[in-house]
This record gives structure tokens, C-alpha cells and sequence, in this order.
């Protein structure tokens, strides 16, 4: 989807009614994120044998180094801290993490959580650039990307 079929201007071109609609912008915005979601889970995760929170998890804790407070896990996901519990219990059963009380609750990947995890990150790359990224322009990953950092 390009900017144009989205109803947004492209460069050079005046914003639509639509584009100044802050509850328009809300609804593009909450539509293209289930869109990308749903495709990309599709094509990684579910084709790995994973969840989406599964993927979510694995991929925090790898980019943390392996391990986590659980309640930093927590913030870094936007998620209450109950469905995170409930989400490793469930991950824990299936040897993908662990959890140790070490001041505080420390989550870290096993062996087979870091293995599922570089399994997948290859058709997860593939698959986000399929559907997200190749979609945009430079320019316009770097607008998203500042716009995001700064929610």
C-alpha cells in the first residue's frame, strides 16, 4: 500500500480532509497495524509453531541479551503485568523460557527459546520487509521511525 492508496497525500501534495481528521488519522493508523500484524504473523511466527505474544516475548528477551526483569519486560512490551505471568507460564511449560526469583523475577530465553527465536528471525525479517517496510519509502521510514520514538 502506498501513501496515495491510503488517502494520504504523497510528496509534494496537500494534505486530504481525511489526512487532518485526527479520529481518520486514528482509524488509517489502527487498520494498517492489524493489516501488517496479521500478515507478518501469518508468514513468521504461526509458520515457526509460534504465538504472536509467544514471538513478542522471545524477541524482547533476545534483544535484552537473553534475559529480563519480568517486570521490565513488562513495560518494554506495553503489557499489565498479568498477562505477561500468564503468557511465560505458558511459554515456561513449553521450555522456551525460564523464571528465576533473584531480586525481583528475572526471565531468561533456555536453549531451546534462543534456538526457536533465530529460527524464526529470518522469515521474520522477510516478512516485515514484504509487508511493511518495501511498502515505504526511505524518506517515509525515517518520518514513521521518528514519529514512533517520540509516542
Amino acid at each position: 500500500m502506498s501513501t496515495s492508496d491510503a488517502g494520504t497525500p504523497g510528496p509534494g501534495e496537500a494534505p486530504t480532509e481525511d489526512a487532518l481528521d485526527p479520529v481518520a488519522l486514528w482509524s488509517a493508523f489502527k487498520r494498517a497495524h492489524e493489516i501488517v500484524r496479521t500478515r507478518v504473523i501469518a508468514d513468521a511466527a504461526e509458520a515457526a509453531g509460534l504465538s504472536e505474544p509467544d514471538l513478542t516475548i522471545l524477541a524482547a528477551l533476545n534483544k535484552g541479551g537473553g534475559s529480563l526483569r519480568q517486570s521490565e519486560l513488562a513495560a518494554s512490551l506495553g503489557w499489565d503485568r498479568t498477562r505477561v505471568s500468564h503468557q511465560l507460564t505458558r511459554m515456561s511449560k513449553r521450555q522456551l523460557v525460564t523464571r528465576e526469583r533473584a531480586a525481583g523475577v528475572i526471565v531468561a530465553l533456555t536453549d531451546t527459546g534462543r534456538q526457536a527465536v533465530t529460527a524464526v528471525h529470518p522469515g521474520l525479517d522477510a516478512a516485515v520487509r514484504r509487508h511493511f517496510t518495501d511498502k515505504l519509502s526511505a524518506q517515509e521510514i525515517e518520518t514513521l521511525s521518528s514519529v514512533l520514538r517520540r509516542l
